[in-house]
């Protein structure tokens, strides 16, 4: 968390807010995924960690949310905090597109 020269708290929770609540979202898809289906592309290994790795995710995505609402809107989250959930999203967006297309097939 970041709190750089008094940032607008509305300006904050009007990005911020929606952003912490999509990672949440596509998390959660992914995480329901990853815990209830076979995915016959990966190893059970790979699948377990990944899993691993979106559960860790939405704990972070979930402290990150509390300290914004805590703090008021006063802080925001560092874009090098968000990094590593935008590039585990676009993995998670991968692996969701490959098993929905091979259930269409």
């Amino acid at each position: 968390m970041s709190n750089t020269a008094s940032p607008d708290p509305e300006m904050l929770r009007q990005i911020l807010e929606p952003l912490l609540e999509d990672f949440v979202y596509w998390f959660s898809r992914a995480q329901n995924l990853l815990s209830k289906e076979s995915l016959d592309f990966m190893t059970e290994e790979s699948q377990a960690n990944l899993l691993l790795r979106v559960e860790n995710a939405l704990k972070e995505v979930g402290v990150a949310k509390s300290l914004f609402k805590i703090t008021g809107h006063q802080v925001g989250v560092d874009i090098a905090t968000m990094r590593p959930w935008h590039e585990l999203l676009v993995e998670c967006q991968g692996v969701g597109m490959r098993y929905y297309r091979s259930k269409a097939s």
